[in-house]
């Protein structure tokens, strides 16, 4: 039932966002967590026709080009991943962009974003997952992961060319870089472009807007309750 209501995203466009507004809680955990990581498991083997963009290592110096290759021209809202921290996945390189597609239906469907504004893009720096690498049908770079200077600069050049490409208003949404590289990035680009982090500013947000809406009921104010946090995600009380 989620491949046939998942390609129905690219059969009917209109019909999937139809079915997922008028039923959001049923169908939310099918679009995103947790099915959406199952789908991005075995992404390979379920392949059919490429959904959001893939820029990798090979295109170095040529990322414009490429982003002007996407039909669609007036993009508001990126979601970018480099497959390295999936989840509670780990790393499954390209087959990362079970992410980007997901998020991005839920602006869609819940924040009422024009499907053809948003743009999921995955970048292709390698994988160290070894399963993938000998996967016939791996469909990402058979190589190492790309790190220090080849990966910041790589990064660079996209960063700048989705700036020239889609002006300064565009929304890069960072999702599921690993920890040494969400803060690093986030950093870097906090200042220069419209960026947030999801598993950073995302997550935190809604915790705090959930204290928020609880202080109602129980009464009090922050400081005079205790909270304990649990889990190790990319978020850093």
């Amino acid at each position: 039932s989620m491949m046939l209501f998942c390609g129905q995203q690219e059969r009917n466009e209109r019909l999937f966002y139809k079915l997922l507004i008028d039923n959001v809680e049923e169908l939310l955990p099918i679009v995103y967590t947790p099915v959406v990581g199952e789908a991005c498991q075995k992404y390979g083997s379920i392949f059919k026709r490429p959904q959001g963009l893939y820029i990798s290592l090979k295109e170095k110096g040529k990322i414009l080009e490429v982003l002007k290759n996407w039909p669609e021209r007036s993009i508001q809202v990126i979601v970018v991943t480099d497959g390295e921290r999936i989840l509670g996945l780990g790393d499954l390189g390209c087959q990362g962009m079970g992410i980007p597609v997901g998020k991005l239906a839920l602006y869609s469907a819940l924040g009422g974003v024009r499907p053809s504004a948003c743009l999921p893009i995955t970048i292709d720096v390698g994988t160290n997952n070894e399963k993938l690498l000998n996967d016939e049908f791996y469909i990402g770079l058979r190589q190492k992961r790309a790190t220090g200077k080849e990966y910041y600069d790589l990064l660079h050049e996209f960063m700048s060319a989705v700036k020239q490409n889609y002006g300064e208003k565009v929304l890069v949404q960072f999702e599921d870089f690993a920890n040494h590289n969400a803060f690093e990035l986030l950093a870097k680009y906090g200042t220069t472009h419209l960026v947030f982090n999801d598993d950073i500013q995302g997550t935190a947000s809604v915790v705090l807007a959930g204290v928020v809406a609880a202080l109602k009921l129980i009464g009090g104010t922050l400081p005079e309750h205790t909270f304990l946090f649990l889990g190790a995600g990319e978020v850093r009380s």
